[in-house]
């Protein structure tokens, strides 16, 4: 019996308050209006980004649905939707790429107009939500909101991506993946021969020293203070790890020696004020470049002294890795394809949907790298 043109009820992750844990709900999930698009989910994983929100770092109005990274199946299209049909395999893209604004018309712009990463919203396009729960509209997060077994988006912020893609592992092409792996290859542009330092070894932390390897990076210094991820690090392509802890100094220090005055590419990947002020500090005062890549507290401010850039440094950021999304994640998804490229190291846990509580206490106490939740 087809469900197009018709309210779904379903299960969700809903977070009612911050700091607590989700509730799965039954929701109801409308149809999608013009221009948008009904998917239902196959698979999603958990991203810090995903905590902030929990833990009030990352302001966005309540209750939400979260989660952002995922692969799933369209279930039914709204009128005027071109790009997309019912059975296609698709990746929702927080951030999405409308083709028509200046930003998407922009060789290097990838953070399009239309997004709500430029300012939050909780709702689609057309300022309303498609989900309800117990009666109360239900906000959207980031075009996305894939912690619910069908979610509702706009044509702009979906893709369609190869038939015989395994959605339980590409859904990490939605976020993780693509934003570590970007940042060295093509934020960062790093070079044949360069020394690297990563700060954060989370999921997308190894993603950017893959990214690093894929680019010809001789050295590549991983910075954690959990030594638990070193040896995950160096199977995807860390030459070494260095635990800040260990030293009686601070960690640029260390570094500037281990790398004879600074490293030529630094990164951080943690969203961490003092950490962002470190990876800067250590690169090499004349041509370094340090790309922020972790998501930072809000609205706090970090203070440096100019006098370290004068010389010369660069210091940028990049959202999904400087992508813009709907031209890049099919072609990485090929990539994938191709055996380009392994997603297998960063999947250390598979849970069923309904333990998403315990996936995010497994990446709370370090034990998980990416958990995806299958449906």
């Amino acid at each position: 019996m087809s469900t197009a043109g018709k309210v779904i009820k379903c299960k969700a992750a809903v977070l009612w308050e911050l700091k607590k844990p989700f509730s799965i709900e039954e929701v109801e999930v409308a149809p999608p209006k013009a221009h948008e698009v009904r998917i239902k989910m196959v698979a999603t994983g958990i991203c810090r980004s995903d905590d902030h929100v929990v833990s009030g770092n990352l302001l966005w109005p309540l209750p939400v649905i979260l989660g952002h990274e995922a692969a799933g199946i369209v279930e039914s299209v709204g009128e005027g939707v071109t790009s997309v049909k019912p059975g296609d395999k698709v990746i929702p893209l927080f951030n999405p790429q409308c083709g028509k604004c200046k930003v998407c018309k922009h060789p290097e712009g990838n953070v399009c107009l239309k997004s709500s990463l430029q300012q939050p919203q909780g709702t689609l396009l057309d300022g309303t939500s498609r989900f309800t729960c117990r009666g109360k509209p239900i906000n959207h997060f980031i075009h996305t909101s894939t912690f619910c077994q069908y979610t509702v988006v706009d044509e702009m912020a979906v893709v369609k991506i190869d038939a015989a893609s395994p959605l339980e592992k590409v859904c990490l092409i939605g976020c993780g993946f693509t934003t570590g792996y970007g940042s060295a290859v093509k934020v960062a542009k790093v070079t044949q021969g360069s020394t690297c330092a990563v700060f954060g070894l989370g999921g997308v932390g190894l993603s950017v020293i893959m990214g690093c390897k894929a680019a010809g990076a001789s050295r590549i210094i991983g910075v954690d203070i959990n030594k638990g991820k070193f040896a995950k690090a160096k199977e995807v392509g860390a030459t070494e790890c260095i635990n800040p802890q260990d030293y009686n100094k601070p960690i640029e220090e260390v570094l500037k020696e281990l790398s004879d005055g600074g490293v030529d590419f630094s990164f951080e990947v943690i969203g961490r004020l003092d950490t962002m002020l470190s990876a800067l500090l250590c690169c090499q005062n004349s041509y370094g470049v340090s790309v922020i890549v972790g998501v930072p507290p809000d609205s706090q401010n970090l203070s440096m002294n100019p006098m370290l850039l004068l010389t010369g440094r660069i210091w940028k950021g990049g959202v999904f890795g400087g992508f813009k999304s709907k031209d890049s994640v099919p072609k990485l998804v090929a990539d994938f394809m191709a055996k380009r490229f392994s997603l297998d190291p960063l999947i250390t846990n598979v849970l069923p949907f309904e333990k998403i509580n315990e996936g995010f206490e497994l990446l709370r106490s370090g034990k998980s790298i990416r958990t995806v939740l299958t449906f």
